[in-house]
């Protein structure tokens, strides 16, 4: 690496006219060579020593702000390298220092990478500086297995499996022909992360209707990706199941929503709210990864290298007049970078971090494939390209196993799919919130007002800045006059209430009070079906053409929830038992054939309700575990696979000694 980094050195000395190697009189060829040799030789050796230190003391600042300073804190480096150049010719102004130091950094990482890549201990060795310092002084590692849970947020089972066979995701293909199991599961009805990851991590997602939804006894809106809300939920699961998490024990949660109770967090939304914490500091995350100076360097490059693509693929799109399509400008093409890029880095170093480390479980989230999916569409070229970058990751993270102090097990899930589709505002000139206040007989503005998507990533990027997480169109308590109606988006779910009513509405008073409400809404072709509350049936599916059936009739009589497939019907009598459940659930059309739904939110790839694709996720385990569920049966509900999980953590707490036949026959007697 010192060589390459002298050469670097020199190169630039010829290129930049402001970084200089000579002195004014000028130097023989073998002068300026010793020159850059001796300035190579000590920026590394400072790179190495001072950076770490540096690192440290800078651990409470936003991680994209931290990640900005290492371009002009590596400047200074190279500077104070130059300045103690005992030949004292080298000088550079600080912009065209921090221009140097970049590149030398880019070109030193990408020289290892290559390296690595046929020099095993090389490898070997990058891989060890992921891990902390201290782990050397530590025990040795237990021999049981670990276990390293990947999610890959919104990719859907369908999804996956068309990747293997295109060759988009070779690792998962290997896999798949050796060591793992594909398994598809359902979600709730709420098919978002905030619902799964809960139930998932926590082992409950009770009462949560949507991502976004209006609590009447508090006066506030909840969101799933909001810090506070985060926070809130993931102590209600707690205390409703009396239990930690999945991660209580030496778990390690990185790039989550939420906790499961581990002791080790690193871009966790729930814990955002807290200021210059302990565990906001993430040091096993953010320190195992900007202590390498050439790590932010190599992420900064590919930041801005994403952000150009995305423009590309988004003018290209423009121009071919592609349907359906959003619009994509403003900073959404900053959020992509930092969901296919940033948080994908800094997840990915981390996961390795914890596994050098010997932890017991790590449950990390990968948020790349769900954010572009919302906007270019869930099979689109764009997210093709994004499930192949993270099939490397998955490479990436299984290449460590080997260097572990422990063995691991990986497993592999997503906590929903996305389901295509135009947006109900595209197809039909208007947002779900104009036809309701129309069939309320409210005025409706002659144009329909956007309503915004609520990704995951917008909120990791807040949350990364220490930006309170607020929506502009959403405040935390509705603003409007509480005679009308606050209604509310979460894919192509939608959710009614009406704040001047303390309780939730019954059909009745609904009709009483908008006699036309309800059935403008259920008679409206991007409509599929309503849940409401009925003060004779307890709760009521509606659909167009009068069609009213009890909620414990739908079994029987499944009316418009036919369309919707296998357990909807469970599903919605779930839903309607919920606290917090809306006036008014409305779900959106869906078309069975081509699979597409409307999404209320500016997206062509959503989720969030019922109908297609995002609510078939997939979970990928080791053969060597034990099956998720049996042959005939199917694994239903994020609470389910929480279960799955904690059977899977139990069976690898000690050494798995198969049984004989005889031992089997003696148990079975028993």
């Amino acid at each position: 690496m010192w060589a390459v980094s002298t050469v670097t050195m020199l190169v630039l000395a010829g290129i930049l006219p402001e970084f200089q190697l000579r002195s004014a009189d000028g130097d023989s060829a073998t002068d300026i060579a010793v020159t850059a040799a001796l300035g190579a030789g000590a920026f590394g050796v400072l790179s190495a020593l001072v950076w770490p230190l540096l690192v440290r003391l800078l651990l409470l600042v936003p991680a994209l702000v931290l990640g900005l300073l290492v371009f002009v804190l590596n400047g200074f480096l190279l500077l104070l390298a130059l300045r103690l150049n005992p030949t004292e010719r080298g000088a550079a102004a600080w912009e065209t220092a921090v221009v140097v130091a970049a590149v030398m950094s880019a070109v030193a990482s990408a020289t290892g990478a290559a390296l690595a890549v046929r020099d095993d201990d090389a490898y070997r060795r990058r891989l060890y500086r992921l891990a902390d310092r201290r782990r050397s002084a530590g025990p040795a590692g237990p021999v049981t297995p670990g276990t390293v849970f990947l999610q890959l947020d919104g990719v859907g089972h369908d999804v996956l499996e068309a990747a293997v066979k295109k060759g988009l995701m070779p690792t998962v293909a290997q896999w798949l022909d050796s060591t793992h199991r594909l398994t598809p599961w359902r979600t709730d009805w709420s098919s978002q992360t905030g619902a799964s990851q809960l139930g998932i991590l926590h082992g409950s997602n009770e009462d949560v209707p949507a991502f976004r939804w209006y609590e009447k006894d508090s006066q506030e809106v909840m969101v799933c990706n909001r810090p506070t809300s985060a926070a809130e939920l993931q102590r209600r699961a707690v205390a409703r199941t009396g239990d930690g998490g999945l991660l209580s024990a030496d778990g390690a949660s990185r790039g989550n929503l939420f906790s499961g109770g581990a002791e080790e967090q690193a871009l966790v939304l729930s814990i955002a709210t807290r200021r210059r914490s302990r565990e906001t500091r993430s040091r096993a995350g953010y320190f195992a990864y900007f202590s390498d100076p050439a790590n932010a360097v190599r992420t900064a490059l590919s930041f801005f290298a994403e952000v150009g693509r995305e423009i590309a693929q988004s003018t290209r799109s423009h121009a071919c007049r592609a349907r359906p399509r959003v619009k994509r400008g403003g900073l959404y093409p900053l959020v992509r970078a930092f969901a296919t890029v940033v948080e994908r880095d800094v997840v990915v170093a981390a996961v390795m971090g914890d596994m050098l480390a010997g932890r017991t479980a790590v449950y990390a989230d990968l948020v790349a494939y769900d954010e572009v999916a919302h906007h270019s569409g869930p099979h689109s070229r764009d997210a093709e390209k994004v499930l192949e970058r993270l099939d490397r990751s998955l490479a990436l993270i299984a290449n460590v196993v080997e260097h572990a102090p422990r063995p691991y097990r990986i497993v592999v899930l997503s906590d929903h799919g996305q389901s295509p589709g135009e947006t109900f505002r595209t197809r039909y000139g208007l947002s779900l919130g104009d036809l309701v206040r129309a069939g309320c007989g409210l005025p409706v503005p002659r144009k329909a007002q956007r309503t915004h998507s609520g990704a995951e990533a917008r909120a990791a990027v807040r949350a990364a800045l220490r930006i309170p997480v607020e929506e502009r169109d959403e405040q935390r308590r509705p603003s409007r006059r509480r005679s009308e109606p606050l209604v509310l988006a979460s894919g192509n779910l939608g959710l009614v209430s009406f704040p001047d009513v303390h309780h939730r509405m019954t059909k009745e008073e609904i009709d009483a009070r908008h006699p036309a409400l309800l059935t403008t809404l259920a008679n409206h072709p991007g409509i599929g079906f309503l849940l409401v509350r009925s003060a004779e049936h307890g709760g009521v599916v509606l659909g167009p053409f009068g069609t009213e059936i009890p909620v414990g009739r739908l079994d029987e009589e499944p009316g418009p929830l036919a369309a919707f497939g296998p357990g909807a019907a469970d599903v919605v009598r779930r839903t309607h038992g919920f606290a917090h459940t809306a006036d008014i659930m409305v779900n959106s059309w869906y078309d069975p054939v081509d699979g597409e739904v409307l999404a209320f939110e500016e997206q062509i790839g959503s989720h969030g309700g019922l109908g297609g694709a995002q609510g078939r996720p997939f979970l990928l385990s080791p053969v060597v575990l034990s099956a998720p569920v049996a042959d005939a049966e199917e694994l239903v509900g994020a609470e389910h696979v929480h279960r799955v999980l904690r059977r899977w953590l139990r069976e690898s707490d000690g050494p798995q000694v198969p049984l004989t036949t005889r031992q089997t026959e003696d148990r079975r007697a028993a």
